[in-house]
């Protein structure tokens, strides 16, 4: 049959349901019989796929994908490999050696990116000839907005804790907000398989809440500011344990007060994502102005100190905290470029 197009009728049964009939060559081609079934696979708006069920154990997405590690590849080689095959949305991943053995320090690499990094897998065979891991999530387990919630509210909790480990003198605590950045990369990773996986197949980005192919860039890009307010919080993390020593009580209060207005702007910002609220997110943008008063106030309580040493540390936190509230406005712009046509609908 080719792909000539076949031009078919809509009958309608006596049992009010709506019945096409199947090109006869196709039924021969694909060894089918009457009382066989068949499985209707809605893909994009107005597209049917018809897959014959012996065919449809194997959706779209099921591919093994294998990579297959040298001698010597580092540790954080082999992970960024997997970390590619997973964002393009493998189900199965085996982990091969080119010649000989697997190394154990390279299978334990691949073992700490199942933990820690690549969300919703299971190593299903192990042994120095390989390993193979199972991509076990259900694309619908957690939505893309779901899956943003959780990573806010981990990086918003290193933001504070960073805080918290600077007041106190709390190096465990430090070390603790450097971990936590793991756990927002992971949450990274996994919506951008999302989006990936979503953008092949448009009837599935209703499925994940996402109202339009062209909003998947703006989600990437959201995606990345998020990652990035974890990114500040460790650097202030960072900053203790390099230092060695708390910050100044004088100058901890207007540390604070930068970082709450930060952080109440970017909830503002995701807020304003999440209700897909454009008003919400043009007043963000302009709220996010207002960060200047509060570094006026930190650049006032360093006056007084004459530890140049000292200073520059203040500076380099300062400069942190002011980049989460640019990343709110960021975040909020994409919303309004998102929402701008329902606005305008609704005037």
């Amino acid at each position: 049959m080719g792909n000539a197009e076949e031009m078919r009728k809509i009958q309608f049964t006596g049992k009010s349901s709506y019945i096409v009939s199947l090109p006869k060559q196709w039924i021969a081609d694909m060894g089918l019989r009457q009382g066989d079934q068949v499985a209707v696979v809605r893909q994009g708006i107005s597209t049917l796929q018809i897959v014959p069920l012996k065919h449809h154990n194997k959706p779209v997405i099921t591919e093994d994908a294998t990579v297959e590690i040298k001698p010597d590849d580092e540790g954080a080689v082999i992970i960024r490999k997997l970390i590619s095959l997973y964002l393009l949305g493998f189900n199965i991943i085996n982990v091969k050696p080119k010649f000989g053995r697997l190394k154990p320090t390279q299978r334990n690499a691949v073992k700490n990116a199942v933990k820690g990094i690549l969300m919703g897998t299971e190593i299903i065979a192990d042994s120095t000839e390989g390993l193979t891991i199972q991509v076990l999530i259900n694309l619908f387990e957690l939505s893309v907005d779901g899956a943003l919630k959780r990573m806010l509210i981990i990086a918003k909790a290193m933001q504070n804790d960073a805080l918290l480990a600077l007041e106190e003198g709390n190096y465990d605590l430090a070390r603790e907000v450097i971990d936590s950045d793991d756990e927002v990369d992971r949450f990274s990773f996994y919506i951008i398989r999302q989006l990936k996986i979503a953008i092949q197949n448009e009837h599935m980005l209703k499925e994940m809440g996402i109202e339009n192919p062209h909003h998947c860039l703006g989600y990437r890009l959201i995606v990345k500011n998020i990652e990035r307010v974890g990114d500040h919080a460790t650097e202030l993390a960072k900053s203790l344990l390099e230092f060695k020593k708390p910050v100044k009580k004088s100058v901890l209060e207007p540390i604070h007060d930068i970082s709450t207005f930060a952080l109440t702007v970017l909830d503002e910002a995701c807020l304003s994502l999440f209700k897909k609220d454009f008003n919400q997110a043009e007043l963000t943008v302009e709220k996010s102005a207002e960060i200047v008063k509060y570094e006026k106030k930190i650049l006032d309580s360093i006056k007084s100190i004459r530890d140049d040493e000292e200073i520059y540390r203040i500076r380099r936190m300062n400069e942190n905290i002011r980049r989460i509230a640019e990343y709110a406005s960021d975040i909020a712009e994409i919303v309004m470029n998102m929402t701008i046509e329902k606005s305008l609908r609704k005037q």
